[in-house]
């Protein structure tokens, strides 16, 4: 069973983008092995300090590095990413040459209250990814139109036609993964 790094963008407690990943995850039981990836504690990224990373920062690379793939769960922050997730990134890639993202698959996955959800966040997320990762799932693309009746007080996903599409968009990914991962 592959291992997929999930990292999820928002630091908020009740992080409607948490909730999203916990429910992608619940859809991939069976399929894939969680490692949930902290990124809230990391420190502003310096390059003076990239030779000396901090416990946190060693941590969170040691999760990423034993990953299969990686599941990024985001909401949009000023038509962008936020700034904790491009800071994990950029612990990730550093220092130059030791990039623990370097040949993982990735796929990208977001929920907001507005008409677009975080499409534009993803994009982003998408076009840093495609210069650091292996690959990244183009389709299906997931971007989730949050309303207060996206999930059930379980978590769980109760539209039959939003859950029949996640469960799509997890299996599809996991075959993406499993399929570079043999390659």
């Amino acid at each position: 069973m592959v291992k997929i790094a999930v990292l999820v963008g928002s630091t908020r407690r009740d992080s409607i983008n948490r909730k999203l990943a916990q429910a992608l995850v619940k859809l991939g039981e069976g399929r894939f092995d969680p490692i949930w990836v902290r990124i809230d504690d990391l420190p502003l990224f310096s390059q003076d300090d990239e030779h000396k990373p901090t416990p946190a920062v060693t941590r969170m690379k040691e999760e990423i590095r034993s990953a299969d793939g990686l599941l990024f769960v985001t909401p949009e922050h000023n038509r962008s990413i936020p700034a904790a997730l491009k800071n994990a990134i950029d612990w990730a890639t550093r220092p130059y040459g030791t990039s623990v993202l370097t040949g993982k698959p990735s796929a990208v996955a977001g929920t907001a209250q507005g008409p677009i959800s975080a499409a534009i966040a993803q994009v982003h997320l998408k076009s840093i990814l495609l210069t650091l990762t292996r690959a990244v799932l183009g389709q299906p693309e997931c971007y989730i139109r949050y309303t207060d009746e996206l999930f059930a007080d379980d978590g769980s996903i109760p539209n039959e036609g939003t859950r029949k599409f996640l469960a799509g968009f997890v299996e599809r990914f996991v075959v993406f993964v499993e399929a570079l991962s043999r390659s």
